[in-house]
């Protein structure tokens, strides 16, 4: 039995469906009406962008080609323009060049036979590509500018948003952060006033979120996903867009010590990002996913996931060099931080990778590495005077002290990193900070206080489940040498458990932050107490005596 579609009705419904963002709806009833009548240009773009929002980019692509055509049938050459250029900018979204740039050319062929048109504004955007890509963010930012300009002159509120969340972002990646920040704030405005198109709603809102990480703003890239998640969630059907807002989620939760519940949203994310075929997002979900595996010690479950990472062209660094160094190879952790720092030259990207930078460098004996690295840290929080980079930096200031054998001068860094992360709410890094600020009042004999900071810091690792440094912990706050110790004092009972663990002095020296000197001493002394003279032979007396 056949079913005779009416083609006007379901146009009708078609577009009341578009109007009310119900995607489904909209795209099967344009769909039928299309199958019925053939849809007019205008008509086609909206069944574009209702395939768009399902994450179907092929129906997109071919609706918007189809529009595209029949607009310049009509002799409509500006909206002809205006189809060619979104699919070439969905092309170099995809990362098809040679496609991406046929199409703009066609773009740009048209827009110039009008002497003054918006889509010249649109045209510009390419510009901006080539200008970024070749590193060049003042030239990219001039044209972004100029697009924004254009786009206020014609009253072209999708253009103005795009253009100035991309200066905004430009801006940040020079280190003029302030500056940046107004501007994705100034776009969003648009966005959360419901002025801008589906599409470019979802672009705006996630390059802000992602600018706003660039500027290492936690608190606004939080607010701005609350927002974004609100917008999915007006529109139940969308899948465009909702793998990143929940990865933007699951990030969130990560940073406030949320694992569970940001590990769940992650692989929500991923199946999301499968379904939309964006491999890019997904990456990152998987990351992400990777790296509280790697906080709570699941190592093997870390592994696999910065594997898909990379598998997906996600950059799995700093994550997998860090789960190198938790699993005590050293050296392959230094290879892999040194390799992703060199070949890094963005300063955020930069800043992201300093950090663990500086953790492996002392690890394996690079304590001038360690403070260049750390220096430049300090000068790219300096730069952007933001709170987050600087506690980053302080962390690692104090740590380099530390290391130094200067616990005094640690101190002063290390309390306030501490004090800055719990004013963002995370507590993970809060307590790290705390920790080592345990360590460096134990080296002054103060403790009292280290044992406060050492055990406040051990309550935050055992209730989010931070199994490695939880046990980091525990070994520094064993209690006073027993009467049966062999004559080993604390510290050297602590080296002796180490040692029994198969550490070399190098990772001995990088978990109890102290000199190789200090520890290879530490190490003879055990020696000639236990009256041994091999690591294999302490190893078995620490056992055979339940020492370790």
């Amino acid at each position: 039995m056949y079913v005779v579609v009416d083609g006007a009705v379901e146009l009708e419904l078609g577009r009341a469906a578009y109007a009310r963002r119900a995607w489904l709806a909209a795209y099967e009833s344009l769909w039928r009406a299309d199958r019925a009548v053939s849809l007019a240009a205008a008509d086609l773009e909206l069944l574009a962008t209702s395939a768009y929002m399902l994450g179907r980019d092929e129906d997109y692509l071919g609706g918007l080609e189809r529009a595209y055509r029949l607009h310049l049938e009509a002799g409509e050459t500006l909206r002809a323009a205006r189809c060619a250029f979104w699919v070439g900018l969905n092309l170099v979204m995809r990362g098809e060049t040679g496609r991406a740039m046929g199409w703009l050319g066609r773009a740009q062929r048209l827009a110039e036979r009008e002497r003054d048109c918006v889509e010249r504004g649109y045209l510009l955007f390419p510009v901006m590509f080539r200008h970024e890509a070749a590193g060049d963010y003042a030239a990219a930012a001039a044209a972004a500018a100029d697009a924004a300009a254009i786009g206020e002159r014609f009253d072209d509120p999708d253009l103005f948003a795009l253009a100035v969340q991309s200066q905004g972002c430009l801006l940040v990646l020079q280190g003029r952060v302030v500056e940046g920040l107004g501007l994705l704030d100034e776009a969003m405005v648009a966005v959360t006033a419901g002025e801008l198109s589906p599409i470019v709603s979802g672009l705006v809102y996630c390059g802000v979120i992602l600018g706003c990480q660039a500027a290492f703003e936690p608190r606004r890239a939080q607010e701005w996903t609350v927002a974004l998640t609100q917008w999915c969630e007006r529109q139940p059907d969308m899948v465009a867009f909702t793998g990143r807002c929940l990865t933007h989620r699951a990030e969130v939760m990560c940073l406030h010590g949320a694992w569970p519940a940001a590990l769940e949203e992650a692989r929500r994310a991923g199946r999301r990002c499968a379904r939309g075929n964006n491999q890019v997002a997904g990456g990152e979900a998987v990351y992400l996913e990777g790296e509280v595996h790697r906080l709570r010690g699941e190592f093997a479950a870390a592994e696999r996931a910065f594997r898909e990472a990379s598998r997906c062209g996600r950059e799995p660094q700093p994550g997998l060099a860090l789960l190198r160094f938790a699993q005590g190879d050293a050296g392959a952790a230094a290879a892999a931080i040194r390799r992703a720092l060199g070949e890094t030259s963005e300063r955020p990207q930069r800043a992201r990778l300093l950090p663990a930078y500086v953790e492996i460098m002392l690890a394996v004996g690079g304590r001038d590495e360690a403070r260049d690295a750390g220096n430049e840290l300090e000068q790219i929080a300096h730069e952007r005077e933001n709170g987050m980079l600087g506690a980053m930096a302080a962390h690692a200031r104090g740590t380099v002290d530390l290391a130094g054998g200067d616990a005094r001068a640690a101190l002063v860094p290390l309390r306030h990193a501490a004090r800055v992360w719990q004013q963002l709410g995370a507590p993970y890094e809060a307590a790290r900070a705390r920790a080592l600020v345990g360590l460096a009042c134990r080296a002054l004999g103060d403790d009292e206080a280290a044992g406060f900071e050492l055990e406040a810091a051990r309550g935050v690792f055992a209730a989010l489940g931070a199994a490695p440094d939880l046990a980091r912990v525990e070994s520094l706050t064993q209690p006073e040498a027993p009467a049966d110790a062999h004559g080993l004092t604390p510290r050297e009972l602590q080296v002796l458990r180490l040692v029994a663990a198969g550490k070399s002095n190098r990772e001995i020296a990088s978990e109890l932050v102290l000199s190789e000197h200090t520890v290879a001493r530490h190490v003879q002394n055990i020696f000639a107490k236990l009256g041994v003279s091999s690591r294999t032979a302490a190893s078995a007396f620490a056992f055979a005596h339940k020492l370790g």
